[in-house]
C-alpha cells in the first residue's frame, strides 16, 4: 500500500527524517512514472531510491552546421539545472575539438588537441538549456559551419558518472574536493589561464603516472602530478607541477566515475567504466563491461606508436562483430576528419572487441548504451512511414534514433529489407538481410539507408529515387520492447546475453555470413518448436534451435542447428516483448467470423500488427496505419513474400484497445480453431 502526496508516491514506510513532500524532493518520493517503471520491473520503490538513467546524463547528438543562423541542439540533457560538459568536433572537416563546460562558462572554450589557454567565444555555444544547448552564429566557422557535419558529446554532472571542478593553483601539495560521489576512474585536467598540456590520471596506472590527452605519448612518470596519492570519493590530490597546480594558475578538471552503480531502478547499474586491456599477438582483445557501450575512447599506454586517443560512438557508427562492419574513428589529440575503419572496435551485448595493434596495453573509458527506461509512449520507439516521394536522397522523419528499419517498395514486387544500426548502416553503405529469402546478408557499396541521425533516416537510393510507394517500419531499442544481438556461432549448445531487460516473447534469428532460413521463437509455442519467417510453414519441432530452453531476462539459449549456431558463422537476433500500453506479443485462436484482440492499448488502438498462423501453413501478414488500418479493405503486406500489397483484402483494423479481425474478407487470419501469434505496437 502506498500513500500519495502532491509530487509523487512514497512507500508505506515513513520517510525519516520527514521531508518537504509538497515539492517532491524528500528521500523516498517517486513520481508516478517512476512507480510504473518499478512495477514493470517487479521492484517496489524503497525510501531514498531515486532512479537515474544514462539517457538523462549523456548524449551523442549529430548535427549539420548552419552558420550564421545558429541552432538549438535538443539532446534532452538538462545542462541549465545540472551543469556539465559539451564536446564538439567536425566530422568531415579538419577542425579542432572544442570543449565548453558550465563551471568555466558556456562562452569559454578549450581545444583537446592543443595546449592553448581557454578562449572566449561568445558566438559559439550561447547557452546551456534544460534540454540541451544552443549554438550561435559561429563567426569563426569552427563548430557550426554550413556544409560541415558535427558530433556533440554531452556529459551532465551527476554523482557516480561525471563531475566538473574548477580551481586556482597554490604551487604546494594539496587536495581538491569533488562531487563525483565515488572514486574517480579517470581525471582530465587542463590549465586555463595560459598554455599547458592536458594531464590525465587513470585508475589503471600508478598514482605516480600520467598521460597527455593532446599527444600520442606513452605513459610517463611524474610524482608531482598527483602527489603519489590515489584519489578518494571526496577529494583528489595534486602535487606542485605547473600543469596541474601552479601558484595563481586557473584549472578545470573533468572527473569520470568507474563502475560506481547508482543508475537504473535498483540504483545498482553501472553506466561508465574506466579500465585497461592488452591485445594478444593477433592484435585482438575482448573487454567485458557487463553492458553494451554507446561510447568508447581508448589510448595505448606502453608506446607512442599507434598512440592516438581514438573515439567511437554508436550514432556515428560502432557496429557489432562480423564482416562488413566499419567504425567511425575520431582522435581527441588531432584535428583529423572522421575515418571509417574496419575492425578497430566491434561492440557486443556485454562489452567490446578491439583489433588494433599486437601485444599492446591500453586504457579506456566506456559509457553504457541507452535508453535504460522502459518506454511508456509507443511513438518514441516505433513509427511506420509511407511515402510515394521520388526524392533521392529521401528524408524519412522518425522523431527518434532508429535501430532497425525494415523497408520495401510496396506498389509492386519487391524484397523486404532489414537494416540496423548494430550491423552498420549509412547513406554510403548498408548491411542488410532480406526477410523473404534465405540469402546471407548483403553489403551495399555505393548507397544505403543512413541511421546515423537523431530524428530521421536518410534513404540514399536504397528504396528512394523511383515514384513507387515505399514503407519504412522503424524501431528503436528500448528495455522490455525491442533488443538486438549480433553473435558468432560456436557449434555447441550455448547462451547469448541480451539487453532486453525482460524475457523475450518473440525472437527472430538470421544467419549473416551464410544462406540460412530465418528462425522464429514464440513464447506461445513450446521451447522445442520454431517457425520460419521466410516461408508459410506451420510450426515445426527441433530441439536444436533453442536447446529446449526458455529464454530469460538476461540470456537466450541456442542449440547446434546450422540456422542459429554454426561454428564461426555470424548471426543477428531481434528480440521483442510486451510493454503495457506500448507493445503486445500474444496469441489467439480463430473463430471463423469476427473478433477483437484486446492489447490493452487504450483508445488509440494499434499502429502495427504482424500475424502468423502456427498450426497450419500461413503467410506472415503485416498491417500498419501508415498505409491504412481503418477499414476492412485496407491493405496488407507479407514479410515472407515479394508480392505487392493487397489493397482489397486487408481484414484487420485498429480499434480501441487493440485490433479487429474479419474472416469473411480474409479467412486466413481467423480460421475457426486455427492458432496464431502476433506482434502488435500501439
Amino acid at each position: 500500500m502506498s500513500t500519495r502526496y502532491s509530487g509523487g508516491v512514497i512507500t508505506k514506510t515513513p520517510v525519516v527524517p520527514a521531508g518537504p513532500f509538497e515539492n517532491g524532493t524528500a528521500p523516498g518520493i517517486w513520481t508516478l512514472d517512476q512507480q510504473l517503471q518499478a512495477q514493470k520491473a517487479g521492484i517496489w520503490p524503497t525510501a531514498g531510491l531515486q532512479p537515474d538513467y544514462i539517457e538523462d546524463v549523456f548524449s551523442t547528438y549529430l548535427y549539420a552546421g548552419n552558420r550564421p543562423t545558429g541552432q538549438s541542439i535538443p539532446n534532452g540533457i538538462d545542462l541549465a539545472g545540472k551543469g556539465g560538459l559539451v564536446w564538439l568536433k567536425a566530422r568531415n572537416a579538419a577542425s579542432y575539438h572544442q570543449l565548453s563546460d558550465s563551471a568555466s562558462g558556456v562562452s569559454n572554450g578549450l581545444y583537446s588537441n592543443r595546449t592553448d589557454a581557454q578562449f572566449s567565444y561568445p558566438s559559439g555555444i550561447t547557452s546551456f538549456n534544460s534540454s540541451g544547448f544552443t549554438l550561435g552564429s559561429d563567426t569563426n566557422g569552427t563548430i557550426n559551419e554550413t556544409g560541415n557535419n558535427y558530433v556533440s558529446w554531452t556529459f551532465r554532472e551527476q554523482p557516480k558518472f561525471f563531475d566538473v571542478v574548477t580551481y586556482t593553483g597554490t604551487g604546494a601539495n594539496r587536495t581538491i574536493s569533488h562531487n563525483l560521489g565515488s572514486v574517480p576512474g579517470m581525471m582530465i585536467i587542463k590549465r586555463t589561464d595560459t598554455t599547458g598540456a592536458w594531464q590525465c590520471y587513470h585508475r589503471s596506472l600508478a598514482n605516480t603516472q600520467y598521460m597527455v590527452l593532446n599527444t600520442t605519448a606513452a605513459v610517463a612518470t611524474g610524482a608531482t602530478r598527483w602527489n603519489s596519492t590515489t584519489p578518494t570519493d571526496t577529494v583528489f590530490s595534486l602535487g606542485t607541477d605547473t600543469t596541474v597546480n601552479a601558484s595563481a594558475g586557473t584549472y578545470v578538471a573533468y572527473l569520470f566515475a568507474h563502475d560506481a552503480g547508482g543508475f537504473g531502478l535498483t540504483g545498482t547499474d553501472n553506466v561508465i567504466s574506466c579500465g585497461t586491456f592488452t591485445t594478444d599477438v593477433s592484435a585482438n582483445a575482448t573487454v567485458t563491461l557487463g553492458y553494451e557501450p554507446q561510447f568508447v575512447i581508448f589510448k595505448r599506454t606502453d608506446s607512442a606508436t599507434n598512440g592516438d586517443w581514438v573515439m567511437f560512438d554508436n550514432m556515428r557508427g560502432m557496429p557489432a562483430t562480423g564482416s562488413g562492419s566499419t567504425a567511425a574513428r575520431l582522435k581527441s589529440n588531432t584535428a583529423d576528419v572522421e575515418n571509417p575503419n574496419t575492425g578497430d572496435i566491434k561492440i557486443t551485448s556485454t562489452g567490446f572487441v578491439v583489433s588494433f595493434v599486437a601485444s599492446a596495453t591500453f586504457i579506456y573509458i566506456a559509457i553504457r548504451r541507452g535508453p535504460m527506461k522502459v518506454p511508456t509512449d509507443a511513438t518514441k520507439v516505433f513509427i511506420p512511414v509511407s511515402t510515394a516521394s521520388a526524392s533521392n536522397p529521401l528524408t524519412v522523419t522518425t522523431g527518434f534514433p532508429v535501430d532497425l528499419s525494415i523497408s520495401r517498395a510496396y506498389s509492386g514486387s519487391a524484397n523486404n529489407n532489414a537494416l540496423d544500426r548494430l550491423r552498420g548502416s549509412s547513406t554510403a553503405s548498408s548491411v542488410y538481410s532480406v526477410t523473404n529469402t534465405t540469402a546471407a546478408q548483403v553489403t551495399t557499396s555505393s548507397f544505403g539507408i543512413g541511421l546515423d541521425n537523431n530524428t530521421e533516416i536518410i534513404d540514399n537510393g536504397f528504396n528512394a529515387g523511383a515514384s513507387n510507394s515505399k514503407i519504412y517500419w522503424n524501431f528503436r531499442r528500448a528495455p522490455g520492447f525491442f533488443d538486438e544481438v549480433c553473435y558468432t556461432g560456436t557449434g555447441a549448445n550455448t547462451t547469448q546475453a541480451h539487453n532486453l531487460a525482460a524475457v523475450p516473447q518473440l525472437m527472430i534469428v538470421k544467419g549473416r555470413s551464410g544462406a540460412t532460413a530465418w528462425q522464429v521463437y514464440s513464447s506461445a509455442l513450446a521451447n522445442t518448436e520454431y517457425l520460419v519467417l521466410n516461408t508459410t510453414a506451420a510450426k515445426a519441432t527441433g530441439a536444436t534451435r533453442w536447446n529446449s530452453t526458455t529464454p530469460t531476462s538476461s540470456v537466450f539459449s541456442i542449440g547446434a542447428a546450422t540456422e542459429v549456431n554454426t561454428s564461426a558463422a555470424t548471426y543477428v537476433a531481434y528480440l521483442f516483448s510486451t510493454v503495457a500500453g506500448v507493445s503486445k506479443v500474444g496469441s489467439y485462436t480463430g473463430n471463423g467470423t469476427t473478433q477483437t484482440i484486446d492489447c490493452g492499448f487504450g483508445a488509440g488502438g494499434v499502429r502495427f500488427v504482424l500475424i502468423k498462423r502456427t498450426d497450419a501453413t500461413g503467410d506472415w501478414y503485416v498491417y500498419d496505419t501508415a498505409r491504412g488500418m481503418t477499414v476492412l479493405t485496407d491493405p496488407y503486406l507479407l514479410l515472407n513474400s515479394t508480392a505487392a500489397e493487397v489493397a482489397t483484402l486487408g481484414s484487420v483494423t485498429t480499434v480501441s484497445t487493440g485490433f479487429a479481425l474479419n474472416s469473411t474478407i480474409l479467412a486466413a487470419i481467423n480460421v475457426n480453431a486455427g492458432t496464431y501469434i502476433f506482434l502488435a505496437i500501439a
